[in-house]
């Protein structure tokens, strides 16, 4: 459930018009609901009451400070997947004994960030990276916290480019290895405490069996590695628990919770989730201004301010968002048109062959459900001023990061000078 809806015939977030944040903020702009960030957070936490569990919240899904500070007030965790993000966590106010590092690709000087921040763990994604940790952390005289990525295997039924449990694919290390490295790291790697084993299978998942599917083989892993000697005092199930943009029926937490408990019973693990889109997703909206329409003989076309620079996942995913009008006309036609953006690319648009009520230049819509994976994609293609984010709290709106100015555009940039003159 999201706080974003109707009032007579103008859209509202929480108790403010829309169409008064675009006028006031400009457009194209995100607005973030904080009533429905907090509502998600305690409904998928509430879905783990009675067992001991950690809730880090996927920073990549959307990384703005305020997002973070709503989560870390409520207790929440953080999973990270680079130094900026950690960077973030912490001028967010976020307990680094509460973060876990994510990522195949981490290198030396992020390592070492994180172990001087004293984070909770490093989830390790291949042989080579488990014996760098160890070095580096060898060398800070430290003794650092791991759990391996063990890919299960399984087929999360979503799209192939978050699909991250299949063997084919480049996160974690297959099972029967990672069961190896651990001995070997038991062994061999003093200055790691083999505390943890993680699991992530993809992202907007939108059934439960592939999740019960992967806690099976996982549950596995973490029994074979007890006998083997280790103590593995955490199991991390990742996130990847989807939302709904359009018909989509993803399982309530709930009831994913449900499922889990029953599979992790005697186990006694503390449980690690890493929910993003879950949380964000459907918590803000893009609003952007109508600024002509035109009518081609195979095609209506709506272009607006926005495009695949500030909401870059239809291009990128052929996703759907859902698009509401900001005032809803009244006797005006439908139509089915593209709405695309000023972009230099065919593949800008927001939405293809989209039924919708016949808009002006002027009018403002707004693309739902732009929470997670929206701004924190979103870049400077065709130089163009990534957008302002709004955060609204009831009656009362902020802006969380002004919009962009062309001066930002060339911010650390220099002409080059010849290295010598004549000839």
């Amino acid at each position: 459930m999201h706080f974003f809806n109707y009032r007579g015939n103008r859209f509202y977030a929480e108790g403010v018009p829309v169409e008064r944040i675009a006028k006031e903020a400009g457009t194209p702009v995100f607005i973030y609901s904080q009533k429905t960030l907090k509502r998600h957070y305690r409904a998928f936490d509430g879905a783990f009451k009675g067992v001991r569990r950690l809730i880090c919240y996927s920073v990549k899904a959307n990384s703005n400070l305020s997002v973070l500070k709503t989560f870390a007030k409520m207790g929440s965790g953080f999973d990270i997947v680079s130094r900026g993000e950690l960077f973030r966590v912490l001028k967010a106010g976020g307990d680094p004994s509460k973060v876990v590092f994510s990522g195949v690709g981490k290198r030396d000087d992020e390592i070492e960030y994180g172990i001087r921040k004293n984070i909770l763990m490093f989830n390790v994604e291949s042989a080579q990276e488990l014996r760098a940790i160890d070095s580096i952390a060898k060398r800070l005289k430290k003794r650092v916290c791991v759990a391996i990525r063990v890919n299960p295997g399984v087929n999360p039924k979503t799209h192939p480019y978050i699909a991250t449990g299949f063997k084919k694919n480049k996160f974690g290390i297959e099972a029967k290895e990672a069961l190896k490295e651990y001995v070997y790291a038991k062994e061999n790697l003093k200055n790691l405490s083999l505390t943890g084993v993680d699991c992530h299978i993809g992202s907007q998942i939108t059934e439960i069996a592939p999740f019960i599917d992967a806690l099976k083989k996982t549950r596995n892993v973490v029994e074979t590695l007890r006998r083997e000697g280790l103590d593995i005092r955490y199991l991390n199930m990742g996130g990847g628990l989807g939302i709904t943009y359009g018909d989509e029926t993803p399982p309530h937490p709930s009831r994913y919770g449900k499922e889990v408990v029953m599979g992790t019973k005697g186990l006694d693990v503390t449980l690690i989730f890493e929910p993003g889109r879950n949380l964000a997703g459907n918590a803000g909206i893009l609003v952007t201004k109508v600024l002509y329409t035109k009518k081609g003989t195979l095609k209506n076309f709506i272009v607006t301010d926005a495009a695949m620079n500030d909401l870059p996942r239809p291009s990128l995913y052929g996703s759907y968002h859902a698009i509401k009008p900001v005032v809803m006309p009244g006797g005006k036609k439908e139509i089915t048109a593209d709405i695309v953006g000023p972009v230099c690319e065919s593949g800008d648009f927001l939405a293809r062959d989209r039924d919708i009520t016949e808009v002006k230049p002027g009018d403002l819509i707004s693309v739902m459900s732009a929470g997670a994976y929206c701004f924190s994609m979103s870049s400077n293609y065709n130089s163009r001023p990534r957008a302002a984010e709004v955060m609204v709290l009831g009656r009362r709106f902020f802006v969380v990061r002004e919009r962009e100015v062309a001066e930002d555009l060339i911010k650390g940039e220099v002409l080059a000078r010849p290295l010598f003159s004549g000839g």
